[in-house]
Protein backbone atom coordinates (compact mmCIF):
# COMPACT_ATOMS: atom_id res chain seq x y z
CA UNK A 1 0.00 0.00 0.00
CA UNK A 2 1.26 3.62 -1.01
CA UNK A 3 0.26 6.81 0.96
CA UNK A 4 -0.36 9.45 -2.22
CA UNK A 5 -0.52 13.19 -2.15
CA UNK A 6 -3.16 15.35 -2.66
CA UNK A 7 -2.78 16.80 -5.79
CA UNK A 8 -4.36 20.52 -4.64
CA UNK A 9 -2.73 20.98 -1.15
CA UNK A 10 -0.21 18.75 -0.76
CA UNK A 11 -1.56 16.91 2.11
CA UNK A 12 -1.24 12.68 2.67
CA UNK A 13 -3.52 10.34 1.63
CA UNK A 14 -4.25 7.23 2.78
CA UNK A 15 -5.45 3.89 1.34
CA UNK A 16 -9.12 3.88 1.37
CA UNK A 17 -9.04 8.02 1.25
CA UNK A 18 -9.62 10.91 -0.50
CA UNK A 19 -11.27 11.34 -4.17
CA UNK A 20 -9.97 10.30 -7.34
CA UNK A 21 -10.79 12.63 -10.35
CA UNK A 22 -9.34 10.97 -13.99
CA UNK A 23 -9.82 13.80 -16.09
CA UNK A 24 -10.23 13.57 -20.21
CA UNK A 25 -6.81 12.68 -21.18
CA UNK A 26 -6.17 10.25 -18.84
CA UNK A 27 -4.47 12.19 -15.89
CA UNK A 28 -5.44 10.75 -12.11
CA UNK A 29 -6.03 13.72 -9.51
CA UNK A 30 -6.34 12.92 -6.14
CA UNK A 31 -7.58 14.65 -3.43
CA UNK A 32 -7.06 14.39 0.31
CA UNK A 33 -10.67 15.91 0.91
CA UNK A 34 -13.73 17.55 -0.36
CA UNK A 35 -12.06 20.86 0.47
CA UNK A 36 -9.72 20.00 -1.96
CA UNK A 37 -11.85 18.36 -4.58
CA UNK A 38 -14.49 21.79 -4.48
CA UNK A 39 -11.24 24.50 -4.71
CA UNK A 40 -10.03 22.27 -7.82
CA UNK A 41 -14.05 22.64 -9.34
CA UNK A 42 -13.92 26.43 -8.31
CA UNK A 43 -10.40 26.76 -10.62
CA UNK A 44 -8.74 27.63 -8.18
CA UNK A 45 -4.86 28.50 -8.03
CA UNK A 46 -3.14 26.29 -4.96
CA UNK A 47 -0.51 28.52 -5.12
CA UNK A 48 -2.60 31.63 -4.22
CA UNK A 49 -4.34 29.75 -1.26
CA UNK A 50 -2.21 29.93 2.00
CA UNK A 51 -3.42 26.22 3.55
CA UNK A 52 -1.77 24.60 0.30
CA UNK A 53 1.91 23.30 0.37
CA UNK A 54 2.38 24.90 -3.39
CA UNK A 55 1.88 28.37 -1.42
CA UNK A 56 4.15 27.80 1.31
CA UNK A 57 7.08 26.61 -1.03
CA UNK A 58 6.17 29.58 -3.58
CA UNK A 59 6.56 31.91 -0.73
CA UNK A 60 9.83 30.28 1.07
CA UNK A 61 8.06 29.36 3.95
CA UNK A 62 9.68 25.55 2.97
CA UNK A 63 12.12 23.67 1.88
CA UNK A 64 12.31 23.59 -1.67
CA UNK A 65 15.67 22.74 -2.96
CA UNK A 66 16.87 19.69 -0.52
CA UNK A 67 18.63 16.36 -1.50
CA UNK A 68 16.28 14.80 1.58
CA UNK A 69 13.31 15.75 -0.57
CA UNK A 70 15.28 13.49 -3.60
CA UNK A 71 13.67 10.40 -1.29
CA UNK A 72 10.02 10.80 -1.51
CA UNK A 73 10.10 10.41 -5.27
CA UNK A 74 8.30 7.68 -6.70
CA UNK A 75 9.42 4.46 -7.85
CA UNK A 76 7.84 1.93 -10.24
CA UNK A 77 9.86 -0.64 -10.65
CA UNK A 78 9.10 -3.82 -8.78
CA UNK A 79 12.15 -5.12 -6.64
CA UNK A 80 12.16 -8.75 -5.54
CA UNK A 81 11.90 -8.99 -1.71
CA UNK A 82 15.39 -8.81 -0.05
CA UNK A 83 15.59 -8.76 4.07
CA UNK A 84 18.83 -7.37 4.42
CA UNK A 85 17.90 -4.75 1.46
CA UNK A 86 14.91 -3.68 3.35
CA UNK A 87 16.84 -3.41 6.62
CA UNK A 88 19.54 -1.32 5.15
CA UNK A 89 16.68 0.69 3.43
CA UNK A 90 14.59 1.49 6.74
CA UNK A 91 17.74 2.22 8.31
CA UNK A 92 18.44 4.48 5.45
CA UNK A 93 14.85 6.52 5.36
CA UNK A 94 15.03 6.95 9.25
CA UNK A 95 18.06 8.80 9.14
CA UNK A 96 16.82 10.27 5.86
CA UNK A 97 13.90 11.53 8.40
CA UNK A 98 16.10 13.02 11.31
CA UNK A 99 18.61 15.03 8.73
CA UNK A 100 14.89 16.14 7.23
CA UNK A 101 13.89 17.38 10.39
CA UNK A 102 16.81 19.21 11.58
CA UNK A 103 17.11 20.96 8.27
CA UNK A 104 13.76 21.92 8.52
CA UNK A 105 14.08 23.22 11.93
CA UNK A 106 17.28 25.46 10.78
CA UNK A 107 15.67 26.61 7.77
CA UNK A 108 12.39 28.07 10.36
CA UNK A 109 14.74 29.37 12.99
CA UNK A 110 16.77 31.26 9.98
CA UNK A 111 13.13 32.86 8.99
CA UNK A 112 12.22 33.75 12.22
CA UNK A 113 15.44 35.05 12.98
CA UNK A 114 15.07 37.34 9.70
CA UNK A 115 11.99 38.35 11.27
CA UNK A 116 12.77 39.88 14.70
CA UNK A 117 15.47 41.76 13.30
CA UNK A 118 12.47 43.31 11.17
CA UNK A 119 10.40 43.44 13.98
CA UNK A 120 12.99 45.42 15.74
CA UNK A 121 14.04 47.43 13.29
CA UNK A 122 10.64 48.58 12.79
CA UNK A 123 10.46 49.01 16.72
CA UNK A 124 13.51 50.76 16.63
CA UNK A 125 11.79 53.51 13.55
CA UNK A 126 8.84 53.76 15.64
CA UNK A 127 10.64 54.80 18.77
CA UNK A 128 13.04 57.43 16.87
CA UNK A 129 9.77 58.61 15.46
CA UNK A 130 8.04 59.27 19.07
CA UNK A 131 11.25 60.91 20.08
CA UNK A 132 11.39 63.26 17.52
CA UNK A 133 7.48 64.07 17.27
CA UNK A 134 7.83 67.85 18.83
CA UNK A 135 9.99 68.46 15.37
CA UNK A 136 7.66 66.28 13.29
CA UNK A 137 4.56 68.20 14.96
CA UNK A 138 6.61 71.66 14.52
CA UNK A 139 7.05 71.12 10.83
CA UNK A 140 4.08 69.57 10.44
CA UNK A 141 2.23 73.19 11.19
CA UNK A 142 4.82 74.61 8.79
CA UNK A 143 3.83 71.88 5.88
CA UNK A 144 -0.19 73.42 6.85
CA UNK A 145 -0.03 76.69 5.67
CA UNK A 146 2.46 76.10 3.12
CA UNK A 147 -0.10 73.48 1.45
CA UNK A 148 -2.80 76.15 2.26
CA UNK A 149 -0.63 78.77 0.52
CA UNK A 150 0.35 76.49 -2.61
CA UNK A 151 -3.28 75.13 -3.02
CA UNK A 152 -5.13 78.46 -2.67
CA UNK A 153 -2.54 79.86 -5.82
CA UNK A 154 -3.11 76.69 -7.66
CA UNK A 155 -6.91 77.28 -7.15
CA UNK A 156 -6.41 81.35 -8.53
CA UNK A 157 -4.90 79.76 -11.46
CA UNK A 158 -7.55 77.38 -12.26
CA UNK A 159 -10.31 79.70 -12.04
CA UNK A 160 -8.08 82.69 -14.28
CA UNK A 161 -7.35 79.79 -17.08
CA UNK A 162 -11.35 78.96 -17.00
CA UNK A 163 -12.17 82.59 -17.07
CA UNK A 164 -10.43 83.31 -20.22
CA UNK A 165 -11.55 80.15 -21.68
CA UNK A 166 -14.85 81.76 -21.56
CA UNK A 167 -13.61 85.06 -22.82
CA UNK A 168 -12.08 83.99 -25.96
CA UNK A 169 -15.57 81.86 -26.96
Amino acid sequence: MRIEKCWFCGGPIYPGHGIVFVRNDCKVLRFCRSKCHKNFKMKRNPRKLKWTKAFRRAHNKELTLDKTLEFEQRRNIPDRYNRVKMNTTLKVMQRVSEIRSKREKAFYENRMRLARKKEREVEAALKDLEDHLPLIEGAKGLNQEVTIKTTSKINNQETENVSNDNNSM
